[in-house]
């Protein structure tokens, strides 16, 4: 088994970042995920929201896998997650479903408030390999390392959702309008106040609406 862990400081509050984070998909940095639906959600007696949601996954197989070992370059991850309004905390594990014997994959993110207003992210990854042959130590290290390099991509999708937020702030849109992606894209969420930045100002950001607006461009559209 491998493992590896990371911590990340938000300086953004724990309620927005976390916002960002459940708005991630889709983004130009994970091209990757192909789909991402909320198969249930409910709120438990003590006030947290349970969730699950099924994400389908593209990669690149490495060369030196044996040809047949994996059907398809595609894999289906649940995602469950709890959110502690109260205590200002968001729990989340992701598990893949297919291709277990070859390589299991294990991550849990924590979002948590800290004492000055700031939002700490920390982040952890098992991999496991049954695989045997000689293979498995090398694939887990592959995937520990896949992990790693994908870790940076993933924290850029969230900055860019959060960079949305605040410019919504600025403009008269909702994150799921028409006016931001197309129709049928993704499901809307009204966006939170927050509050503006001294440096929020409209014309040094307009490089993320359009960034994201040409990569939605060169979408397909949805089947």
């Amino acid at each position: 088994m491998k493992f590896f862990s990371q911590s990340f400081l938000y300086d953004d509050t724990w309620s927005i970042v976390s916002l960002a984070y459940f708005l991630r998909y889709p983004n130009p940095y994970a091209s990757h995920v192909i789909s991402c639906d909320v198969i249930s959600r409910e709120q438990t007696d003590n006030g947290t929201l349970m969730t699950t949601r099924l994400i389908l996954k593209r990669g690149n197989l490495p060369r030196w896998i044996p040809k047949g070992l994996v059907s398809r370059a595609e894999s289906w991850l649940v995602e469950e997650s709890e959110v502690d309004p109260f205590g200002k905390v968001v729990k989340c594990t992701t598990k893949n479903l297919d291709n277990l014997k070859v390589m299991r994959v294990e991550e849990s993110v924590q979002f948590r408030q800290t004492a000055d207003g700031k939002t700490l992210q920390h982040s952890e990854v098992r991999i496991m390999s049954g695989f045997g042959w000689g293979l498995t130590k090398r694939i887990e290290n592959y995937g520990i390392t896949k992990f790693q390099s994908n870790l940076q991509r993933s924290r850029d999708g969230v900055s860019l959702i959060l960079e949305l937020i605040r410019q919504s702030r600025l403009q008269p849109m909702t994150l799921g309008g028409n006016t931001l992606l197309p129709p049928n894209r993704t499901e809307p969420c009204r966006s939170p106040e927050v509050t503006q930045r001294p440096d929020d100002i409209e014309a040094p950001r307009k490089g993320s609406w359009s960034k994201i607006r040409g990569w939605w461009s060169r979408q397909p559209p949805p089947s």
